[in-house]
């Protein structure tokens, strides 16, 4: 996502374990990861449930205060040092004014419906093995780049299940 790192022009480093957004924040801003990684998550009472992952290319976004303007419950973490290509939401809109620049958009959305609906499928009807299977055949790289208990919570199982899995 070179094209949306240029839009840039600020870049902002995120250490181990700090927060680039809190739960109930108004963040209106693409990131475009640079180096480390990230994971999106919510709150369900007590428990943290794990969205998605970012790492060195991927961008990053609030998308309900993205596009709404309103506050999110959603939290982004980083999980190591991280530095990040703020572009804010006016530099987007303005990049958007050029009509050969939407179908980035265009894609962009169309990506994350289709990684979101796999996931829910997996999630909804497939077993622990079949959801590792499926996650580590459509990003091998997601286990070099995350933390094992970050993943097994993003795979709704417990992070022995994952190492057991692992070692199958």
């Amino acid at each position: 996502m070179k094209e949306l790192a240029a839009l840039s022009d600020k870049t902002l480093t995120v250490f181990r374990n700090d927060f680039l957004k809190v739960q109930g924040s108004i963040d209106t801003n693409l990131y475009v990861v640079e180096s480390g990684s990230l994971r999106i998550f919510v709150l369900d009472g007590c428990e943290e449930r794990t969205i998605r992952f970012g790492y060195a290319g991927d961008v990053l976004v609030a998308l309900d205060s993205f596009l709404t303007g309103n506050p999110s419950g959603l939290l982004i973490q980083a999980l190591k040092k991280t530095v990040v290509k703020v572009v804010r939401k006016k530099q987007w809109d303005t990049f958007l004014e050029a009509a050969e620049n939407r179908s980035v958009w265009s894609r962009m959305l169309e990506n994350l419906v289709v990684q979101q609906l796999e996931r829910e499928v997996d999630i909804l009807t497939a077993s622990p093995k079949e959801r590792y299977e499926r996650v580590l055949a459509r990003s091998p790289r997601l286990f070099q780049e995350i933390p094992g208990r970050h993943i097994a919570n993003y795979l709704r199982m417990s992070p022995e299940t994952l190492s057991r899995l692992k070692k199958s």
